[in-house]
């Protein structure tokens, strides 16, 4: 390890970042990212992604370019790109081969390449090797030397960051094994387990979204079946808990760059090997088809409120989770469009979200503060930001008419009184 001077991450995003920032407590570190307007930003010293406070950003060691020239020579290259789907479901690896030719393009002999990137088992040797040999002209395995170490970046998450959770890593041979546990271990307290190799290492990350993503699905399946019974899911969520072994999961939409999609990975893989993947595919349609079926429920309460089409909805939140501005993969959309095509009037206001960002991804122009919003015949809490969680009584009588319906899909208001004459609805 004496002999490793120089590290390069390869993407700045979500999970190069903070991985890039706390690796350069440790070694020198390049960060690189191709996209121009990133790299300016974090230049300038602030994040959007919230990840990293901008004061530790601004105070670290950390290299930042857009210039490939700027990681060559590098000792070990570490691969975060994203990883997503194409719109037939089906695994989209351009940004893989993408980055594993931009390295290959700078590549010495004896230099390490760790994919954290999710991927399905085999994409590192089988996929990422060929393109990082056809670009550099060396030989995998004999020239250079490939490894895994599975991302597990949860946004938002102050408590379970990189440099805190247990890390997998897997090498090409055992030397670089070995590496790869010592930079990772200067990295986390949290450990290091070394998976028995890199296919190993690939499975294990691949199916630990999916297993949310199926715990999900039970869960957004029951909720629409005691719907049917009159209960709510959280009531009954409540009561269940107190069991020892009851699993934590709650009802909603499931969307990201993360749970929404590592499941499809994991089922072409099964097909390519001749499985039909049921249960994976079954928890994809069920949280798939969260969004349409909670425009449903909320459509249904408005006719039978007397507000039909022409309705005026306020939904709050875009973002595919609470207290982050990351609209990759969000669901909240599904809805947003059911409720439309079901000729109501729909404004969308989120307390994170990038405004620009929106309207690029979804063709959405988000309301720019709730100052001023009133009149409204429904208030959606689609995303339990900590802004709207905050409500009072007087938030609800302020943005709605006096009979207006109160729809939470999230339950974030549940043990919260409403305004007289006030409707709600919940899963």
């Amino acid at each position: 390890m004496s002999e490793l001077k120089k590290i390069a991450v390869i993407g700045l995003g979500y999970v190069g970042l903070p991985l890039a920032i706390h690796l350069a407590r440790h070694y020198p570190v390049t960060g690189l990212d191709i996209d121009t307007n990133r790299v300016s930003e974090l230049l300038s010293g602030q994040d959007r992604t919230n990840e990293i406070d901008d004061s530790v950003l601004k105070s670290s060691s950390l290299e930042i370019t857009d210039q490939v020239t700027a990681i060559e020579n590098s000792d070990i290259y570490i691969v975060t790109v994203p990883t997503p789907v194409d719109v037939n479901k089906q695994p989209d690896l351009t940004a893989v081969r993408g980055a594993s030719r931009l390295v290959g393009g700078v590549l010495k002999k004896g230099a390490i390449v760790v994919y954290e990137s999710t991927v399905y088992p085999g994409v590192t040797e089988d996929v990422a090797g060929p393109e990082l040999e056809a670009a550099s002209g060396l030989i995998c395995g004999a020239d250079f030397f490939l490894g895994y170490s599975p991302e597990r970046i949860n946004p938002g998450d102050k408590q379970h960051t990189v440099d805190k959770i247990t890390k997998v890593v897997a090498g090409q041979n055992d030397q670089v094994t070995a590496v790869l546990s010592e930079v990772y271990g200067r990295l986390t307290s949290g450990g290091i387990f070394v998976a028995r190799d890199i296919r190993t290492a690939e499975a294990a990350k691949v199916i630990e979204n999916a297993q949310r993503d199926i715990n999900i699905a039970f869960i957004n399946e029951v909720a629409t079946i005691f719907q049917k019974m009159g209960l709510s899911v959280y009531d009954v969520l409540e009561a269940a808990g107190t069991k020892w072994n009851f699993l934590n999961f709650s009802p909603g939409l499931v969307g990201g760059h993360c749970i929404g999609v590592d499941p499809f990975y994991l089922a072409h893989s099964a097909t390519a090997n001749g499985h039909h993947p049921e249960i994976i595919l079954a928890g994809r349609r069920i949280n798939d088809g969260m969004g349409g079926y909670v425009a449903e429920c909320i459509a249904r309460e408005l006719t039978q409120l007397g507000k039909g089409a022409g309705a005026k909805i306020l939904v709050l939140g875009l973002t595919f989770k609470e207290n982050v501005p990351d609209l990759r993969n969000s669901r909240v959309i599904d809805i947003i469009q059911a409720l439309q095509g079901r000729g109501f009037s729909v404004k969308v206001h989120d307390a994170y979200a990038d405004r620009d960002e929106a309207e690029t991804l979804f063709g959405i122009s988000l309301r720019p503060s709730l100052e001023d919003a009133s009149g409204y015949d429904c208030l959606v809490g689609a995303v339990p930001h900590q802004a709207y969680a905050e409500f009072d009584p007087e938030s609800f009588a302020t943005l709605l008419t006096a009979d207006g319906l109160v729809a939470d899909v999230k339950g974030m208001w549940r043990s919260l009184k409403l305004p007289e004459n006030f409707a709600r609805w919940q899963l």
